[in-house]
């Protein structure tokens, strides 16, 4: 699932919560953008999730802002047993639609409609993940318009992870080649890496970089999108 703008696929924020420059509620903002006759995104993989993930053995995996869920039936596919999470019921109705269309059934690709600033407080509470964690949990494109807590869901997020599993971080790390002037702050490797904080004894670093991919812009031309990629493994 590529995220084609500065401000990619829609993550959970707190319901609830002060809106952004949308004049919005997330939660309304995020249902207003799945709410159309059409699915929002391609249904296919994020590909640099995809070869940030590629070589690892299967186990459980956790995926933030799983919008309509094509990473999530990517990983099951690939024989993770996987959950999403998002904030907009109708994503996640498209997410488990697609899910049976695919053949997958609960066991392999599961969705959840939360709150991830709840989930932050709470996550064995609202993910059902074993009490040790996930192999794998995941957040790609997580930024967002209207108010997200996002330090907090993702030092959370580095919570949940088990002993020697992975945790991956896939961000904009810069406006689109197409519209240079888009967006404010992006997440580079190294605030990526200070927000977390990662206590040397227990994490290691196995990629903090930018990654540029080709794309078709717009109007059809050739373009490119940076990436922000951080993979963290805990020892």
């Amino acid at each position: 699932m590529s995220a084609p703008h500065a401000h990619g696929r829609g993550p959970g924020t707190e319901t609830g919560a002060a809106s952004g420059e949308s004049g919005e509620a997330p939660i309304a903002f995020w249902e207003r953008r799945y709410s159309g006759a059409e699915p929002i995104w391609s249904g296919r993989v994020n590909a640099t999730l995809a070869a940030a993930v590629g070589d690892l053995a299967p186990g459980t995996a956790l995926d933030l802002g799983c919008g309509e869920g094509g990473d999530v039936r990517w990983l099951a596919s690939r024989g993770w047993r996987a959950v999403g999470i998002e904030l907009s019921p109708t994503a996640v109705a498209r997410a488990e639609a697609a899910a049976v269309e695919a053949g997958l059934g609960v066991d392999r690709a599961r969705f959840v409609v939360a709150d991830l600033g709840e989930w932050a407080g709470d996550p064995a509470g609202i993910d059902g993940g074993e009490a040790r964690g996930f192999d794998l949990v995941t957040a790609s494109f997580f930024q967002s318009p209207v108010e997200l807590p996002r330090d907090r869901i993702l030092r959370a997020a580095a919570g949940r992870v088990a002993t020697g599993g992975h945790l991956v971080l896939v961000s904009h790390a810069a406006a689109p080649s197409w519209a240079p002037g888009h967006g404010g702050d992006f997440p580079s490797p190294a605030s990526e890496l200070a927000m977390l904080d990662p206590a040397p004894d227990d994490w290691g670093t196995v990629t903090a970089e930018v990654r540029t991919r080709a794309i078709t812009g717009p109007d059809g031309e050739p373009a490119t999108l940076d990436d922000t990629v951080v993979v963290l493994r805990r020892r």
